[in-house]
């Protein structure tokens, strides 16, 4: 991936706006073709379980190319995230990550964790020389 970013961000919820406002920029700057609202959800939910369920300042990460984007966020804490049976008050982040995101996965690293997930942009659909979709 040509594009890349990093950001060491504040232990503090204005964190999240933070985050979103570097990827909006990041995203248009790489030339991603992929839906820019479902990166920025990605965002957000990676950076507020940082802050909620991490210690220490999120290390932002993002890669990108025209087709492929990489979000990554570190903590200093060593606890992996585990997908829970989402409810009204919590549990949403990593369901809406498993939805939205073609993969995820975190890694132990020294000195904390990291928490990764990849989104592909959907191909245009194949055309006839008429301009009719192929199914």
């Amino acid at each position: 991936m040509a594009h890349r970013t990093e950001q060491r961000l504040a232990e503090e919820l204005d964190s999240i706006t933070a985050a979103r406002e570097i990827a909006g920029r990041f995203l248009k700057d790489a030339g991603y073709g992929g839906a820019h609202d479902d990166v920025l959800l990605v965002v957000s939910e990676l950076v507020t379980n940082a802050l909620l369920h991490g210690s220490g300042e999120p290390l932002f990460r993002m890669s990108a190319s025209a087709t492929t984007v990489r979000v990554e966020v570190g903590d200093s804490a060593a606890k992996l995230p585990v997908p829970r049976e989402p409810g009204p008050r919590d549990g949403w982040g990593l369901q809406v990550i498993q939805r939205v995101c073609s993969s995820w996965g975190a890694s132990p690293h020294e000195g904390g964790k990291v928490v990764w997930c990849e989104l592909v942009s959907s191909p245009a659909p194949a055309t006839t020389k008429a301009g009719v979709e192929l199914a």
